[in-house]
């Protein structure tokens, strides 16, 4: 039952819903900017409205995360989600639950159970009839279950060293070790050995694909590449902003999805005061502060994965051998069912000693088996925040990060007191006599972990002397520090370009805050001009030495308009091809590829890239020069799930790229991944801090926030992110009662 009541005298919609499970009434008071601030007399009344809330927000968005977590998929998608439904039940969570639960915060399952509650009560309340979206797509919303918020796929799309163990086998046999060695190195520098006994035939992305599909983003036409993601975040020092407090500034890097992939919440209720962002499907907040602790996160890309090659039984497939002996795989029978047809279809889920059988090799007689930190206990995505986001201290902050098994995160801090902190949490596994940079046998017991790295062995600072803290995802590894915890990070351009910005001055504000996080000045281009002015560029045209010495005069800004920032991409992304033939020079970044260009120039490399870069640019735009602009070939398009084009929004034109700060990154010179959310926090005065989430906090298409921070983002805004609550009395739009 619903009463609406219209305020006209100060337009203000007021909306009354009767919610069968809730044991007082709650106040949610959605501000101008679509954020639902909740306040509930009860933690349990509290989480059960914030699930509501998502759910009349976001339900087809939860619907596709549930299905996508639980293997469920294929009931709606047909034949073609049978694999990638058979993944996500593989690694879905089969040990103690009472470990599980308690792992992620002692309350964690009363949380999980209103939450799931209240996403139940909203999706009762339609009696059966259908939103929009579910409309288009042809099927009902299901109910939740407390252990669907625990799904590990999401997690397991972070386990990106399984798919570069086989790129690296690839590599390997293709190139030769040498050459891997070499432009494809590891990071600290080690030398790569192949394992003993591993046979590296066979071992190509084709075992990865239904893998590679179940950690893709679920859609109704194509997946969205997810192999250009990471986050920046760095926090300051009182005695390096304005105010005298500390600042706080974090913006995560993930695919670009419509509804966004962060919904922004402030939860209130004894013992909770916490706003920030989370996934919608999730209770709580993952960044954001309560009342004395800000926090955020990037990926740090600690190893938490290994793919075992198991020898099958030629005789008997259903054994592998293991120490000299042959073993049964343990067996777990289920049914998927799937659209159109008639009957489930019987999946068998193996598994070795080291994990989830996902992929086999019936001709060379193989089993593909994925041993993960995601089947510990606790080990969902992001659900340790129930725990850290309750933090009233540096001490408390420290105990509750080592319950951050998975994904590894760069977790920053500050406080009200004036202190700053880092600590990159995860649980880092113990490899003893292997780097885990290759696929390793699994029938010889020689390659086994030796547990996790104690969490307090982690690396981390506190109050450092240098005043702040910065990462985005490279490597963080301190001098001298003596642990194992990966060999892959992202380039360092995009740290240090923030730490080049904080040497700049000696205060910031929100608003430098604000313009360092949109910054789109390249180091990665300024690289690749020392490489271009050590080049003495013989044999080009008067045409082609005028575009070089531009290029060499451009301030590496890969603003919309700028014409040498076109120039730039066309011509990096064609430079490794030249400089190593088709196959391997895809393979090479560009840390690599600059480098060896600085050690074995290869000028007529340079040439001919940039020949092919002009060509594709006058392909594209004509030769009027004037037209060669980045944000004509740089956009982003925000698709919705269910391939509705009215729904779609975009095209937008965008600068930067996956190596700035601003970061937009994706395949084929679109952006398909970036900062859809930042947060700037400012301690002094938790109301002044700000943020922005695209294209809004709705994924209903009807909404009036559906879309209406998509051109806040775009150019580069922010709204405020309100705390107290007079501040957010004065900026309520909408104020809806949920009564028992």
């Amino acid at each position: 039952m619903k009463r609406l009541l219209f305020l006209f005298t100060s337009c203000l919609c007021a909306e009354q819903f009767t919610a069968k499970g809730l044991q007082k009434p709650v106040e949610i008071l959605r501000d101008k900017w679509g954020i639902p601030h909740i306040y509930a007399a009860s933690a349990d009344d509290l989480f059960f409205a914030q699930g509501w809330m998502a759910a009349k927000d976001r339900l087809f968005q939860l619907d596709l995360w549930r299905r996508v977590g639980t293997g469920k998929l294929a009931e709606v998608m047909g034949p073609s989600a049978v694999n990638r439904d058979r993944i996500a039940r593989l690694v879905k969570y089969r040990g103690d639950w009472n470990a599980e639960w308690a792992s992620y915060s002692p309350d964690a399952k009363a949380i999980a159970t209103a939450f799931t509650r209240g996403i139940n009560a909203y999706i009762q309340s339609l009696s059966g009839k259908r939103p929009v979206e579910f409309r288009a797509a042809g099927y009902d919303p299901g109910l939740w279950t407390p252990e669907d918020i625990t799904a590990r796929i999401a997690g397991l799309a972070m386990i990106r060293n399984v798919a570069r163990e086989v790129a690296r086998a690839q590599d390997i046999k293709k190139f030769g070790i040498d050459t891997v060695q070499r432009l494809l190195p590891p990071d600290p520098a080690i030398r790569i050995e192949i394992p003993k006994e591993l046979d590296l035939d066979g071992i190509t992305p084709a075992l990865l694909k239904d893998y590679t599909d179940a950690t893709g983003t679920a859609r109704f036409t194509d997946p969205v590449d997810l192999n250009s993601i990471g986050s920046n975040n760095w926090v300051m020092a009182g005695s390096k902003t304005v105010t005298g407090k500390p600042l706080l500034a974090n913006d995560p890097h993930r695919p670009i999805q419509l509804p966004s992939l962060r919904k922004t919440v402030h939860l209130v209720a004894p013992g909770w005061n916490v706003i920030g962002a989370g996934e919608p499907a999730l209770p709580g907040i993952a960044l954001g502060h309560n009342e004395e602790v800000g926090f955020g996160f990037t990926i740090v890309g600690i190893d938490q994965g290994d793919l075992y090659v198991e020898k099958v039984d030629p005789a008997d497939p259903s054994r592998y051998l293991y120490k000299g002996s042959w073993k049964k795989f343990e067996v777990v029978v289920e049914e998927i069912r799937v659209k159109g047809e008639a009957k489930p279809r019987r999946v068998e889920l193996r598994y070795s000693v080291h994990g989830p059988v996902i992929a086999d090799d019936t001709t060379r007689r193989r089993a593909y088996a994925l041993k993960w930190v995601g089947s510990e206990p606790g080990a969902a995505g992001y659900l340790a925040a129930l725990r850290l986001s309750r933090s009233k201290n540096w001490n408390e902050f420290q105990k509750n990060a080592g319950y951050y098994k998975l994904p590894s995160e760069n977790l920053v801090y500050a406080d009200r007191a004036g202190n700053i902190g880092w600590i990159a949490s995860g649980w880092a596994p113990l490899r003893k006599n292997w780097s885990g940079l290759l696929p390793v046998p699994g029938h010889t017991g020689e390659y086994e972990w030796s547990g996790y790295l104690a969490p307090e062995l982690n690396p981390r600072k506190y109050n450092p002397a240098e005043g702040f803290v910065a990462t985005a995802n490279h490597n963080i590894l301190p001098p001298g520090y003596k642990h194992q915890l990966a060999f892959e990070w992202a380039a360092s351009w995009r740290f240090s370009r923030v730490s080049e910005m904080i040497a700049e001055q000696p205060k910031f504000s929100i608003a430098d805050f604000q313009r360092m996080q949109i910054d789109v000045r390249s180091h990665a281009a300024r690289k690749m001009q020392s490489v271009v002015k050590a080049w003495k560029g013989e044999g080009l045209t008067a045409r082609e030495r005028s575009l070089v010495a531009r290029f060499l005069r451009w301030d590496g800004g890969m603003d919309v308009n700028s014409q040498e920032a076109l120039l730039y991409a066309l011509w990096s992304a064609k430079l490794g091809a030249a400089a190593h033939g088709a196959e391997l020079g895809a393979r090479v970044d560009l840390v690599a590829m600059f480098d060896d260009l600085t050690k074995n120039p290869k000028p007529e490399a340079l040439a001919a890239s940039l020949r092919q870069a002009i060509a594709d640019a006058e392909k594209r735009f004509g030769t009027d020069e004037s037209k060669w602009r980045w944000g004509a070939l740089h956009q982003v398009r925000f698709q919705h799930p269910v391939n509705v084009a009215k729904w779609h929004l975009g095209p937008v034109e965008r600068p930067g790229d996956g190596n700035t700060v601003g970061a937009a990154s994706g395949t084929n010179f679109q952006q398909t991944a970036g900062a859809s959310y930042r947060q700037i926090l400012d301690v002094s005065d938790w109301d002044k801090s700000v943020t922005s989430n695209t294209p809004g906090e709705s994924g209903d298409p009807a909404s009036p926030f559906y879309s209406n921070l998509l051109k806040e983002w775009a150019s580069g805004g922010y709204h405020l992110l309100l705390y107290t609550r007079a501040a957010v009395e004065a900026n309520t739009a909408e104020r809806i009662t949920l009564v028992p």
